[in-house]
């Protein structure tokens, strides 16, 4: 009878393994974007309190340097005052007030409706970020210098990765030394490779502005683009500790008139820029973003801004940033509680490695981050893919394998569905009661296959006698050939020709359009 059965069996088996290469629809698949999450809380409703609390007298009783002539004049308007040493102090009653009329449950758009996001309350996205200046050759380690190609292609690759939700730029295209042709190339190519919501950031507010008329021709005009913002601003306005950036507060003053959202992002790094101990480093983050709250909602009540709470971490036994380690996976965690509390959307960093290139530190650091800070309920989970180095080094490898460890992750915030039907009672009767004494081939088993089990593209589930019959492949070598393809046959074609040539003709895009097209398409 087994002989009979057998052939049988590897052709269901064989069409399993169909069934799970083909891409499913969004309502029937194990995880998607925006799952909610906030199980895990590393501080109790006590603790947080009591860090808000500390933020506010940070800002009534010290304050913030630096303040730029206009940010003066709207806050001072509001009740804020200046110390004799030039300080701007922040009355608690501002701050509150702030909380009221602050911009909540604002939608972030991208080119493509599909990929909108909702990130408020406790839903989590999970995206890129970062200025690496350097990318890894995932054979030999050797580390170069990123280009304009490079910052097109990371965005085409992400535009491909079902768990990376969001594109903030993710390296400095070195070979573009001018600041103006950076900031502006940088935001076109990162909207010219994905449709996805993007992120990104300038230097000058003269290149915001030429930016905003560019995306101005990618949207349809300015009313289109103001009805769907599809870019946003990361901005650090601050430079820890409590100090306003002048440049950076230009820019963030334009974006916010421009329509665009903004990511409030202060980044101390606690032992260098911001207190050792984790919770003073909280602190003087939460005193910084509120102060940048205050400023946007000066500018334009409900305006939409990101609770950007970055703080980053060092080893204290040298100095060097740690972005890796445990103590990041605690204060990114509680950063997404914080923004809990203050019922805003929030963003913050995991995934950040200190692993040189894609290896087994960088597998584990970005594991146990992106499932803490994930359970958590971050909104917006930055520097999620690709990352090393502790922010120097991009690898395009590491963003096909980190996209499976999202997933994973993703599977973990999802949780345990706990019911009737799933607990599953009629299930076991029939499988111990007269049945085969297995659940193999039950209906409940196949029916749940696809929607409660994520099964990984990259990552190694063989057998070891499968493994070895097929020369024992290397997860590695999967996504360099993962990525080698994507590059040779995704190209992005949503901005049109002559909408690329009405950009080109008013800005110095600097990457030639037959870069940005498939070999065999002619340039017109």
């Amino acid at each position: 009878m087994s002989d009979v059965q057998a052939p049988a069996r590897r052709g269901g088996r064989e069409a399993r393994k169909a069934l799970r290469a083909a891409p499913l629809a969004r309502d029937v698949r194990p995880v998607n974007p925006g799952m909610q999450g906030g199980r895990y809380k590393v501080l109790s409703d006590a603790e947080v309190l009591k860090v808000h609390e500390a933020a506010l007298n940070v800002l009534a009783n010290i304050g913030m340097a630096d303040a730029i002539p206009s940010c003066v004049e709207l806050l001072t308007a509001k009740g804020c005052t200046m110390t004799p040493e030039g300080r701007m102090l922040f009355p608690r009653s501002l701050i509150e007030d702030t909380l009221t009329i602050a911009g909540r449950h604002f939608p972030l758009y991208a080119q493509d409706p599909q990929f909108d996001m909702e990130p408020w309350g406790k839903n989590v996205y999970y995206g890129t970020a970062g200025a690496a200046v350097q990318i890894i050759d995932p054979v030999t380690g050797a580390y170069r210098e990123s280009t304009a190609q490079d910052c097109f292609d990371i965005a085409r690759l992400v535009d491909t990765m079902e768990h990376i939700h969001f594109y903030q730029r993710t390296v400095v295209p070195r070979d573009l030394p001018d600041p103006a042709e950076m900031d502006i190339n940088t935001c076109y190519l990162s909207v010219s490779g994905t449709t996805k919501h993007v992120g990104t950031s300038w230097v000058h507010p003269d290149h915001l502005e030429a930016s905003l008329q560019m995306l101005h021709h990618i949207a349809g005009g300015e009313k289109q683009w103001r009805e769907r913002p599809f870019v946003s601003q990361s901005n650090c306005f601050v430079v820890p500790p409590l100090k306003f950036a002048s440049d950076a507060c230009k820019c963030l003053e334009v974006a916010v008139r421009g329509g665009m959202p903004v990511l409030l992002l202060s980044a101390g790094q606690a032992g260098a820029t911001a207190p050792a101990a984790l919770a003073g480093a909280l602190v003087q983050e939460v005193a910084e973003v509120l102060a940048g709250l205050v400023y946007v909602n000066a500018i334009k009540p409900g305006a939409p801004a990101i609770f950007g709470l970055w703080p980053f971490v060092s080893d204290l036994r040298s100095g060097a940033m740690s972005g890796g380690s445990p103590e990041q996976a605690l204060l990114s965690s509680a950063c997404a509680q914080m923004a809990h509390f203050y019922d805003l959307t929030g963003g913050t960093s995991s995934g950040i490695s200190d692993a040189k290139m894609p290896d087994v530190q960088a597998g584990a650091e970005k594991g146990y981050n992106h499932a803490l800070v994930g359970n958590a309920g971050a909104n917006l989970i930055y520097e999620a893919a690709g990352m090393h180095a502790s922010l120097l080094g991009f690898s395009l490898e590491g963003v096909v394998l980190d996209n499976d460890i999202i997933g994973s992750c993703q599977r973990t915030i999802k949780g345990i569905e706990v019911s009737d039907e799933t607990m599953s009672l009629d299930v076991i009767r029939g499988a111990v009661i007269g049945g085969p004494g297995h659940y193999l081939g039950s209906k409940q088993t196949l029916e749940i296959m696809q929607t409660e089990y994520i099964y990984p593209k990259m990552h190694d589930r063989l057998s070891h006698k499968e493994w070895a019959e097929l020369g024992r492949p290397k997860v590695l070598d999967r996504a360099i050939d993962t990525v080698k393809d994507t590059l040779a046959t995704h190209f992005p074609s949503h901005i049109s020709e002559t909408v690329d040539a009405q950009i080109r003709s008013e800005l110095p895009i600097r990457l030639d359009r037959s870069k940005m097209l498939p070999p065999y398409a002619s340039v017109g």
